[in-house]
């Protein structure tokens, strides 16, 4: 039983640092997101596509990783604790999904960025899109790391 309980432990631990590390690349990504948005218009094509870059890189991987390595371990949580969990997370992952899908949408049409300034500069309005549904994705996902691991690890420790 001891062995059990340090297992369970030791998972939880392992989560937490998990989700630390998604955390602060989630951070990376608001402030290559906010320098961007700062900026107002690009000056020119080879700095704001290097940026763009860099930036649809960070998004990118922030997505697949909350996809591959959260929301799974997230829901294998709840669905051990059977508490509504589960429930929840059916629910909410559907508009993390959409959030996704604007993400993806979004590094699609910078991959392939026009070489004219004037064109680049057009899809700004995208941008501020896009940071409307980064913010409603970043609550649900802190949401559900409350009700689906933060709860839990309470139970847990």
């Amino acid at each position: 039983m001891l062995n059990e309980c340090e297992s369970v432990t030791s998972r939880w631990s392992d989560l937490d640092v998990i989700i630390e590390k998604w955390l602060k690349e989630r951070q990376d990504l608001i402030v290559r997101y906010c320098d961007l948005v700062s900026r107002g218009e690009f000056d020119s094509v080879d700095g704001a596509l290097s940026h763009l870059r860099v930036f649809c890189q960070v998004l990118v991987d922030y997505v697949s990783a909350g996809h591959f390595e959260i929301y799974d371990q997230l829901i294998e949580e709840a669905m051990e604790y059977n508490d509504g969990g589960v429930e929840l997370a059916q629910r909410i992952y559907p508009r993390i999904q959409q959030t996704t899908e604007t993400a993806l949408t979004f590094n699609d049409r910078f991959d392939k960025a026009p070489e004219e300034l004037e064109e680049l500069n057009r899809l700004l309005p995208q941008l501020a899109d896009l940071g409307v549904q980064l913010e409603e994705r970043f609550e649900l996902e802190d949401g559900l790391i409350e009700k689906l691991h933060n709860v839990h690890a309470r139970k847990a420790g």
